[in-house]
């Protein structure tokens, strides 16, 4: 159908609508202390190739937003939570924090809860096991290009590899690399969620390049009847909002509404889709990744949900399923601070969201007055003022919901570049405890175990993929590709 246009003087903003899709998962650990790699059991999900043929088994985990230290604790659920991710050939986090001295002054525009924790810190992940951390997130510039550039520095320091902000998008968005005596492993990371000034750019030689984050853009669509459209159209004519420019018949197909667009279908609904030009821009690093590593992980921070929370946006499915086709492993996703499915796409995991693994914003060191103003808090008010206020002493947002609290730590298993076990291993970080003692990971008990790993089956089965839960743990079977 030919598509004419309609343009409108601007009103308010609408709110917008976003579109998400779930992930496949499984694995293969029977018991929460640490098994050396090369004896844990496939889940059946491919035949087994030739025995001389090397494995790797990864430790996937959500966002880690650390202000507190890990290695004081000594309870046996967090120990072997501990010994699980280091027991595998690499593991991985999303690093939602920056670190600095308070060098850098705050940005006008954060991603919400400005982040920033003490540097030493930054080898408590070091310490906990994991090797790789993703950088692109809608916190990467709550402090600037300097406290971005002071977290380059501090987790290098650390000997994490990380990945997604640069001085220039092709530094944002290249591949950087682990060597492990498993193989070699690539680390992409990128954003769809972020304020816009934090997205890196690139320089044409007579200006230089803006560094930031390596974006993943996307258009949304409200899909009305012509029926829902003609009405809509009609009220806005009537209060003198609509313009005459080009295309605007009787007939028109599409309407922009101060930057969203409504446009004429069949089914009312929401439509998205991934920018080409960011697509195919990191489908090209994930192809030229794919030569130079044996496992290629994309990480993406995306908050942007579909018909609910639980579920992945449109754009974004579409978006996952290309970099697979470009030669990636593994997709992990964070951002949404809960569970979503798992899809197992040309026998490739896809985690749509990992939730959190460090959940600690609530004690942060100090917050800017951009944060204090808009809940009409004095100066001299302090973080933990802050906290009361914003969820009205714990009764509502984050404090109040039991699913930020939950999570599961994924240990895909390769063998060669075939998925061959996937597990999962519910965690808890501590809902309804003190705010002084929530926010770090354990092993979940038994009850909360089965809950989290029926919430993933339920989740996940829209996709055609089964989670069981076993001694434990979830684990995705056979014949659910």
């Amino acid at each position: 159908m030919k598509r004419t246009f309609i343009t409108l003087t601007r009103i308010p903003r609408s709110a917008a609508v976003y579109l998400v899709v779930l992930m496949a998962a499984a694995g293969w650990f029977h018991s929460a202390s640490a098994t050396p790699r090369h004896t844990l059991e496939t889940s059946g999900l491919q035949a087994a190739p030739a025995p001389d043929v090397r494995s790797m088994t990864l430790a996937l985990t959500g966002d880690s937003i650390i202000t507190m230290k890990l290695s004081i604790h000594t309870e046996p659920p967090f120990v072997k939570m501990i010994d699980l991710i280091r027991s595998a050939d690499a593991a991985f986090t999303n690093l939602e924090m920056l670190f600095h001295d308070y060098e850098p002054y705050p940005s006008t525009q954060s991603g919400g809860t400005y982040m920033r924790a003490e540097p030493a810190l930054v080898k408590e992940l070091v310490w906990a096991g994991f090797d790789m951390v993703a950088r692109a997130n809608n916190h990467a510039n709550d402090y600037g290009v300097e406290g971005a550039r002071l977290t380059t520095k501090y987790v290098a320091e650390a000997g994490l590899v990380q990945a997604g902000v640069g001085d220039s998008l092709r530094e944002a968005r290249e591949a950087r690399f682990l060597d492990t005596d498993k193989g070699r492993v690539a680390l992409i990371s990128t954003a769809s969620t972020f304020p816009d000034p934090s997205r890196a750019g690139v320089s044409w030689g007579d200006t230089k390049a803006r560094p930031g984050l390596n974006p993943l853009r996307f258009r949304t669509a409200t899909v009305l009847t012509r029926q829902q459209f003609e009405a809509l159209r009609g009220a806005l004519n009537a209060a003198g909002q609509l313009g005459g420019g080009r295309g605007a018949g009787d007939r028109a197909t599409e309407m922009t509404v101060f930057d969203r667009r409504f446009v004429v279908g069949d089914v009312p609904g929401v439509r998205s889709e991934p920018l080409k030009e960011d697509v195919d821009g990191m489908a090209a690093v994930v192809r030229n990744a794919s030569k130079q590593a044996d496992y290629v992980i994309v990480s993406s921070h995306t908050h942007e949900g579909g018909a609910d929370r639980f579920t992945p946006p449109e754009f974004f499915v579409t978006f996952a399923h290309a970099m697979i086709d470009a030669g990636a492993d593994v997709i992990a996703v964070s951002g949404p601070h809960v569970l979503r499915g798992i899809e197992l796409y040309k026998g490739k995991p896809i985690f749509y969201s990992l939730a959190n693994f460090i959940f600690e914003n609530e004690t942060l060191l100090r917050q800017p007055p951009e944060n204090y103003e808009p809940l009409g808090m004095p100066e001299g008010s302090g973080v933990a003022d802050f906290n009361d206020r914003r969820s009205n002493n714990n009764t509502i947002g984050f404090p109040a919901d039991p699913y930020i609290w939950e999570s599961v730590i994924a240990l895909p298993r390769f063998t060669g570049r075939q998925l061959t076990g996937l597990k999962l291993y519910p965690i808890t970080l501590g809902f309804r405890k003190p705010r002084t003692q929530r926010g770090w990971p354990a092993l979940a008990d038994p009850g909360l175990s089965k809950k989290i790993i029926d919430d993933l089956t339920r989740l996940s089965a829209p996709f055609g993929t089964k989670v069981e839960l076993r001694d434990g743990i979830g684990i995705v079977v056979a014949g659910t590709e």
